[in-house]
């Protein structure tokens, strides 16, 4: 049966597009209708749209497997950005008052439409999260009610490439998909992943990808700061292949034998399997993965501001492809010198699917399934039929009262023949009154053309038909001639 209520969501990642249906129950649980995933490493890059074409070719081959499998058409989908460039700005907007002037909720409305009128370059703003706002000489999360003479809203901006935004419209346009919303992915995963007393005490949000990974900090339930950093799995796959091996055997290496952090001295001596001929010491592979690791981790202690280090009580909460790493979440505390490190490997809603991908509760498909949990409008358009008849006639439609004889009067207005299946056009009442005389005539005459005899024989009357035939005949002659 088709579905008639669901919601898509479509995420771009660096090494694989991913499409989602799923619906909201009533109990708040998401029920996942359709999976699919293409590979697009070939034309994403870094999150970021790099080549159109088949970026458009593989958006609509997503959809139209999503519609197939959902029996239905796609009207919208929700779209996740992120990636390359995305980043947090931070803005300052002040607003002199009057004396002894209390805020209203329209002076915040002010200040959020004057943040939103900001000009950047080569960038737009995707969002805006108000940070506090400072009312006089205090800071204050609602300031509506206070009384002052100079109010300050602080905001964070998060802003996004315009070559990338006016990339990734043109190829969801050109693919014909309506776009219903672009989300930042990095807000929608922290919402889904992030429970309220880590954002409350303060947490850093890593998502480890394929190209990038993911920098985002919260204190007092707020988002103080976002970064990408343009590393990722990926890069480690790249540094594995230095022993001579193609991507796709470097990949595997690294999700057979890859470690974050090894204590084990003795462990190095071991042998790493490379093929059928070749090996390398664990020691020697484990110095490839942990230098770039190494990298990354120290990458992410930058992007963490000053003001919040030692303020992460929530701690570190690791996830994406990447946290499937061993020993991921003690190289993180190790060189980030903070012990609470959480890997969360799937969102807090509750999810129902028969997906393997979803069911592997991996942490490669949260960012979708958030965007999937932000999406509000349903997707689903017109109803596919399940089999297409060709020799279907079409369904029959009564004709309205008011175009009852209109095709015969128009056929007379004009000259020409008389339409297939119009009513006959009205006579006059001494018209129909010789006609309906003639008919009786004939059918008089040829009540006799058969008899009986008496006999038990019978006539056959031929006589008394072609007597009434004739009168018929010279009958509709003067008639048609009359018309």
């Amino acid at each position: 049966m088709a579905a008639k209520d669901f919601i898509v969501a479509i995420e771009l990642g660096s090494s694989k597009v991913t499409g989602i249906a799923g619906k909201k129950n009533l109990d708040g649980s998401i029920s996942v209708l359709a999976v699919v995933k293409e590979d697009s490493s070939s034309f994403i890059r870094k999150g970021s749209v790099y080549n159109i074409n088949q970026t458009v070719q593989c958006v609509a081959n997503i959809v139209k497997k999503l519609s197939t499998s959902l029996k239905a058409e796609i009207a919208r989908v929700y779209v996740g950005a992120g990636g390359q460039s995305l980043r947090g700005v931070k803005n300052v907007i002040v607003k002199d008052l009057p004396g002894d002037t209390v805020v209203s909720q329209d002076m915040v409305n002010e200040l959020m439409d004057m943040n939103r009128g900001m000009s950047y370059q080569d960038a737009v703003i995707l969002d805006a999260v108000p940070q506090e706002y400072k009312v006089d000489h205090q800071l204050q999360v609602n300031p509506v009610g206070i009384q002052c003479v100079r109010l300050e809203g602080n905001f964070l901006n998060i802003l996004w490439r315009k070559t990338f935004y006016r990339k990734l419209y043109e190829c969801f346009d050109m693919a014909g998909v309506q776009i219903a919303e672009l989300y930042p992915s990095p807000l929608a995963l922290a919402d889904s992943v992030l429970t309220d007393a880590e954002k409350r005490s303060g947490c850093v949000l890593v998502d480890l990808g394929a190209d990038t990974t993911t920098v985002s900090v919260y204190y007092k339930n707020i988002l103080r700061h976002l970064s990408v950093i343009p590393l990722g799995g990926g890069n480690i796959t790249r540094d594995i292949t230095s022993l001579q091996l193609d991507d796709a055997a470097a990949e595997r290496l690294k999700l057979s034998y890859a470690c974050a952090f090894t204590d084990n001295p003795e462990a190095d001596n071991k042998l790493v399997r490379i093929d059928a001929d070749r090996s390398v010491e664990m020691g020697k592979f484990a110095e490839i993965v942990e230098g770039r690791l190494q990298e990354i981790i120290e990458n992410v202690k930058c992007q963490v501001p000053d003001a919040y280090i030692e303020r992460l009580l929530g701690g570190i909460v690791l996830t994406g492809g990447g946290a499937n790493m061993r020993g991921i979440d003690k190289a993180f505390a190790n060189n980030l010198h903070i012990e609470k490190v959480r890997i969360a490997k799937f969102v807090r809603q509750s999810v129902t699917s028969s997906n393997a991908d979803i069911t592997a509760h991996n942490g490669m498909m949260n960012s979708v399934l958030a965007l999937l949990a932000k999406g509000e409008m349903n997707c689903a358009g017109e109803e596919k039929p399940e089999k297409a008849d060709l020799f279907a006639e079409p369904p029959y439609q009564a004709a309205k009262p008011s175009d009852l004889g209109q095709p015969a009067r128009a056929a007379a207005e004009t000259g020409q023949g008389m339409a297939q299946g119009a009513p006959r056009p009205v006579r006059n009442p001494a018209d129909e009154q010789r006609l309906r005389a003639a008919e009786e005539a004939a059918i008089s005459d040829a009540g006799v053309a058969v008899q009986d005899d008496g006999a038990g024989k019978k006539k056959d009357g031929k006589g008394g038909f072609k007597k009434a035939w004739s009168k018929t005949k010279v009958f509709f002659k003067w008639l048609i001639a009359e018309e």
